[in-house]
């Protein structure tokens, strides 16, 4: 055969081969591409009634097109589908499996839960919360006094103590909000005044001996700056024995310095005081450090990453780093774990203890920081704290705390799977790790002087009337979260006047009794001041297993969210109506509110 035949054939055979390989493929490639399933959501019905399951679920590829009708469904245990029908008689969860091939040979699968609940009788309304009558609060022995020069007034609304300042008068105490009359015994004692002003001003927090005969101070603040975002001022003092003293806030006129008279105290502005904490320190005790960390050796950090997620652990000297290349797609602050270890100590129940440690990030980072089981994770939790942690700088972590149960192989776990605002990766350093043993006598009382009109008693001792009552961060002594309810023209009110960090910062609750037997609706109307996130859920008191656990996303306009239970009571259960807020969103955010117009709970007894 000649050479310029074998060429010829040779090029035939090669362009053959080519359109083969090409045919049916994408764009030539010789891939086929995978179809994929959209629609699929968890589904809810009574027994006894029919659900269509493949009602707004579709299937396409690029090769192929619309695979909807090429969709088949299987349920375990098994439920006979006629072209995605079915009428489930039994209650009980299903889980159904999607799927789907497509002419080349590729299959995809999607999966969802079908809830099958038993048959109940007509909704009947079980509760409306009445948000008509406002309760009366209680001012703790605080009081204003406004002097003959200056004009302002000061009362108990909106969940607060507001002082209404027109004229600031002529001197520092002019106007106080003042607690005469208050006992002190030997101890160490703290105050710390959580307020905020419509318009930047001064303030001198002042704590006078009440049995001195001449004006003596036990100690004082001076020229304290009051800002519009909520924040505490604070003032610390010893008694050497029993006495009684007078703490007042003075915000009168108060001209810091003498030679800029601009600087001053200024008129017409309105001061809010959230709440006053008040705390009483006596004994003392002694630091046993147990475990410090040496991460020279190469060792005490692991890290974890889910939800997408991808994070390392590494070391550099005397530090170790996590390395975030990229945070969560999904999930939330849990997704990433930074665990410390403690050199395999083991924590003893009803012992005190201590930890501190060095982070510095160089995005910032906010989480949680837990002591707990490295195994069992919450399951043996002895701590819960949260942080808030600037960018690039050095930032100290630290807790207290009395271990309520034993542990055999604690952790300091920090939780930080949410990216810090605008970020998507980050570089945490860690060093100066001490884990130990608190010994002595040492005892904190804290009491919380709050000026929200909530109910007396414990939880589920507080009136019908208004049983609503609030959890910030702060009261725990976490760096973020106030906020204060009232109500007004037949609305509740959830202010919060500083957003956390993490989701249990700022909560709503409401505790309510529930019969046995029967499922629940929620129906909630309400708006915010601006888009505010939550969690809402109606959760059992005393535990965590969620009897409804979804999002709720508020905006301006008023909206009504409905939930149901798909899960009955086999006693009467006492739960929670609980509203989690609490983001780096919501941290940044500044003041919201949110109005709550109807709150209705259904009950549809089964049958």
């Amino acid at each position: 055969m000649k050479p310029i035949k074998r060429v010829l054939i040779f090029i035939l055979t090669l362009s053959l081969a080519l359109s083969l390989a090409a045919c049916g493929s994408k764009e030539g490639s010789g891939e086929n591409t995978k179809p994929s399933i959209s629609g699929v959501q968890d589904l809810v019905v009574e027994a006894g009634s029919s659900i269509d399951v493949l009602a707004g679920v579709t299937a396409s590829d690029a090769e192929d097109g619309d695979l909807t009708a090429m969709i088949s469904v299987e349920a375990t245990p098994a439920l006979d589908f006629q072209n995605g029908k079915a009428t489930p008689q039994n209650a009980g969860e299903y889980e159904l499996v999607y799927s789907v091939t497509d002419k080349g040979g590729e299959t995809a699968e999607a999966y969802a839960t079908l809830t099958v609940t038993r048959q109940t009788g007509e909704a009947i309304l079980f509760k409306e919360f009445d948000f008509s009558t406002q309760t009366a609060s209680d001012a703790h022995g605080w009081e204003v006094r406004v002097g003959e020069t200056a004009q302002a007034a000061g009362e108990m609304k909106e969940g607060a103590y507001v002082v209404d300042i027109v004229n600031p008068g002529d001197g520092d105490g002019a106007i106080q909000f003042a607690k005469p009359g208050f006992a002190l015994e030997k101890a160490d004692y703290r105050v710390k005044i959580w307020v905020k002003s419509t318009v930047p001003t001064y303030a001198h927090l002042i704590v006078r001996d009440e049995k001195a005969e001449e004006w003596t101070t036990f100690a004082a603040v001076w020229n304290a700056r009051i800002e519009e975002h909520v924040a505490p001022i604070e003032v610390t003092f010893t008694s050497e024995g029993e006495g009684s003293a007078e703490l007042l806030l003075n915000l009168g006129k108060i001209t810091p310095n003498p030679d800029n008279a601009a600087d001053t105290t200024p008129e017409n502005f309105t001061v809010t005081i959230d709440k006053v904490e008040i705390y009483k320190i006596t004994g003392e005790e002694t630091q046993v450090p147990v475990y410090t960390s040496d991460f020279a050796t190469g060792e005490g950090l692991t890290v974890e990453a889910g939800d997408g997620a991808d994070a390392t652990a590494a070391y550099e000297g005397d530090t170790a780093i996590v390395n975030i290349a990229s945070y969560p797609t999904e999930g939330g602050v849990w997704s990433i774990k930074a665990n410390l270890g403690l050199g395999g100590m083991v924590i003893e129940e009803g012992v005190k203890y201590y930890y501190s440690f060095t982070v510095n990030a160089a995005n910032g980072m906010d989480g949680e920081c837990l002591v707990e089981s490295e195994t069992l994770y919450h399951e043996a939790r002895v701590n819960f704290n949260g942080f808030s942690a600037p960018a690039g700088e050095d930032y100290v972590i630290s807790g207290t705390f009395t271990a309520e149960r034993g542990v055999n192989d604690p952790v300091i776990r920090l939780q930080i799977g949410n990216a810090p605002a605008g970020m998507t990766n980050n570089t945490i350093v860690i060093k100066n790790v001490e884990f130990g043993m608190l010994e002595g006598d040492k005892e904190v009382l804290k009491t919380i002087e709050s000026f929200a009109p909530i109910g007396k008693g414990t939880a589920f001792e507080k009136s019908e009337q208004y049983p609503w009552e609030t959890f910030n961060g702060t009261d725990e002594d976490n760096e973020h979260g106030v906020g204060t309810i009232y109500t007004l023209d037949g609305s509740l009110f959830y202010r919060i006047d500083d957003g956390g960090n993490v989701d249990w910062h700022n909560k709503l609750i409401c505790p309510i009794t529930l019969p046995s037997d029967s499922y629940f609706t929620v129906e909630i109307t309400a708006r915010a001041t601006k888009p505010v996130s939550c969690g809402f859920f109606l959760n059992p008191a005393g535990g965590w297993d969620p009897r409804i656990s979804e999002g709720i996303d508020f905006t301006t306009e008023e909206q009504t969210f409905t939930f149901t239970t798909t899960d009955p009571f086999i006693l009467d259960m006492d739960v929670e109506l609980l509203f989690q807020f609490g983001s780096a969103e919501t941290a940044a955010a500044g003041d919201v509110t949110i109005e709550f117009t109807k709150i209705v709970i259904y009950q549809m007894p089964i049958m």
